[in-house]
């Protein structure tokens, strides 16, 4: 009788060992971050897909007192999550610099000094998007000039000025793309680079008390936006490396933060010297979790930046075949991608919120049913972001650029503040927008 009761006590242990085991599983499925299986990503157990936007500004709304807009930022917010748009792609490291369209303030004056303010508001934004139930991807660097980025990097190593590599004063875009380029090959930069990621990423929320590494809000971490090799013309040499520092740097952050995912930022083949092959090889290492890519026609010539209309039916061909072949390019890897930029100008080539978006508005039709209809096919294609929100932001100059202290839009300070925002009074596109992101929700789970 005493062995039976052993081997009962025995069963009793396996049986609880069990419910434990899968009471961890069940946890573990209930995380609330964003996973990846296959070709798709996952939340809780069931398919995530997302209508997502741009919007860059996000930490310096959030900032306290005067440095931000808490109350603009908490409205927006808002519209967004009523218009479907669940994710939000944010910046979340900017470098003090001389570029004359560089944001100001930044979060980093120099190497290791942070500005608080702004960190705090990168803080209140997660801590407001985690009550609307939004996923944030954070991108920690830039290949532009327009928050310091790559450049100011290089410069603080080598002691020369921004100035002299800035396109905004040269007019030379292939010199700054290949200074900006240099940042891959300097240990010292990769150094304070990651000194930078460490103090995002290891920080703690302010407003919520909660280690950014457990808080599933962030569903991805980004190396940068739109990394690239160099310019097109003199970039082939620094293939090699690129291709080694975002498998290093993607490793890097995996060991910081092994519950959140790690993406790229790339634009795509346009992005990586218009060379396919060169994409899919940065994109291949296992510490990238999935892929990204951009779509901007007017900026690449396919369409008329002065008049969309004038080539738009051209320039939509193009566009719709460059989402299928990267889309294409994600299922042969074995990965989901995310169209996590795309945009047109306004009619004309306007910058004012008055003026039509006839031509914008077929494009993000387009550019939706295309997206759409990958996602009903079962395709690789998980989401899309909007370039870009600029809500309620609007600016006086008569030149139309953005100057410290202006409301911020979806533009950046390097660009015309209308260019491709889409202001909260573009009805037709939130509409166009809004319509996208409620067929997106209702696909099968």
């Amino acid at each position: 009788m005493r062995d039976g009761w052993k081997e009962m006590a025995g069963r009793c242990r396996i049986v609880v060992a069990c419910l434990l085991l899968l009471s961890s599983f069940a946890a573990a499925a209930q995380s609330g971050f964003v996973r990846v299986e296959g070709t798709h990503f996952t939340l809780d157990g069931k398919p995530y897909r997302f209508a997502g936007a741009n919007f860059w500004y996000g930490a310096y709304l959030g900032a306290p007192g005067d440095s931000g807009d808490r109350a603009r930022l908490r409205a927006e917010l808002d519209q967004l999550k009523a218009a479907g748009i669940d994710n939000l792609r944010v910046l979340a490291m900017s470098e003090a610099s001389g570029f004359k369209r560089g944001v100001r303030p930044a979060v980093m004056s120099a190497p290791g000094k942070y500005d608080e303010q702004l960190l705090q508001g990168l803080d209140y934004l997660l801590a407001e998007m985690g009550k609307r139930d939004m996923k944030a991807v954070l991108y920690l660097n830039n290949f532009w000039q327009w928050s310091g980025g790559m450049s100011q990097y290089v410069s603080w190593v080598t002691g020369e000025p921004v100035s002299a590599h800035d396109p905004d004063r040269t007019g030379d875009w292939n010199g700054f793309m290949q200074n900006s380029a240099r940042f891959y090959r300097m240990p010292e930069a990769q150094g304070w680079y990651r000194d930078a990621i460490r103090a995002v990423i290891g920080r703690t929320n302010s407003v919520t008390g909660m280690a950014y590494v457990d808080d599933p809000t962030v569903m991805s971490w980004q190396l940068a936006n739109e990394p690239r090799p160099g310019s097109d013309t003199d970039g082939h040499a620094n293939a090699d490396v690129y291709v080694k520092w975002v498998d290093d740097t993607a490793g890097f952050i995996h060991e910081l933060a092994p519950k959140q995912l790690v993406s790229t930022g790339s634009e795509g083949e346009m992005g990586s010297l218009r060379d396919m092959e060169l994409y899919v090889r940065a994109h291949r290492t296992p510490n990238v979790d999935y892929l990204t890519f951009h779509l901007w026609p007017s900026n690449w010539s396919w369409i008329d930046h002065k008049d969309p209309a004038a080539r738009l039916e051209s320039g939509l061909a193009r566009s719709l075949d460059y989402i299928d072949r990267h889309v294409a390019v994600a299922g042969k890897l074995g990965k989901p991608i995310v169209l996590s930029e795309f945009g047109l100008n306004r009619d004309h080539g306007s910058y004012s919120p008055d003026s039509g978006v006839q031509a914008r508005d077929r494009f993000y039709r387009e550019v939706y049913a295309r997206v759409l209809k990958h996602m009903q096919a079962g395709d690789a294609i998980a989401g899309s972001n909007f370039w870009a929100w600029g809500g309620r932001g609007r600016t006086a100059n008569a030149d139309w650029m953005w100057a410290p202290g202006d409301p911020f839009t979806g533009d950046p300070p390097q660009e015309a503040q209308g260019l491709f925002s889409l202001f909260d009074s573009d009805a037709s596109t939130l509409r166009i927008v809004s319509d996208h992101a409620h067929a997106v929700h209702a696909l099968p789970h």
